[in-house]
């Protein structure tokens, strides 16, 4: 199979459900947007996070995909063939994860800035990303039925980056970069 199809030469896309939309359809917008977090999830684990991270993190880009998927792929009509979709236990491996992170973690007092070491710097980044993905599909949510975990698993997902990019600063010994409003040099 080639890499290059020609068929989207004409500005369309193809959905799981065979249908074709226009590449700027809010569908495209909301898996492209996943599809970008994956993307910056990767560039995070070039840092060599350790394990604690690392495997989560990995688990995570293959759970992107899922997330793709479910949302490349209309619920009507249904599908011809199975397609991988976010379910409530991947939502509640997130929060279980959060919590289990936030028992190390210094109890936050104020708003920290993207930053401190490379790993959190990129995983800030994701959080960004996956807040976009996830006013993508709130948007084509209103317009089409997404099902009910998609949103719910970028929003916990942004959570999940945050309290990550924390562990990774703690991790490293580094502090988080406090938020010091009106500060002048």
């Amino acid at each position: 199979m080639k890499i290059y199809t020609k068929t989207g030469d004409d500005g369309t896309t193809g959905l799981f459900g065979g249908q074709r939309v226009e590449k700027y359809h809010l569908r495209i917008a909301a898996y492209g947007t996943v599809d970008e977090l994956n993307s910056v999830i990767g560039v995070a684990l070039t840092h060599k996070p350790t394990h604690r991270l690392k495997h989560p993190l990995e688990h995570l880009s293959s759970l992107l995909f899922t997330v793709g998927s479910d949302l490349a792929t209309p619920l009507d009509p249904p599908a011809k063939y199975h397609i991988p979709r976010i379910e409530l236990e991947h939502i509640e491996w997130l929060e279980h994860l959060i919590d289990e992170f936030e028992e190390d973690l210094t109890p936050l007092r104020n708003f920290i800035l993207p930053g401190g070491c490379p790993l959190s710097a990129h995983l800030h980044l994701a959080r960004t990303v996956c807040r976009r993905a996830e006013r993508a599909a709130v948007e084509l949510s209103h317009s089409e039925n997404i099902g009910e975990f998609a949103i719910k698993f970028l929003n916990r997902l942004s959570d999940f980056l945050f309290v990550t990019a924390r562990m990774a600063n703690f991790l490293e010994g580094v502090d988080d970069v406090p938020w010091v409003p009106n500060e002048r040099k």
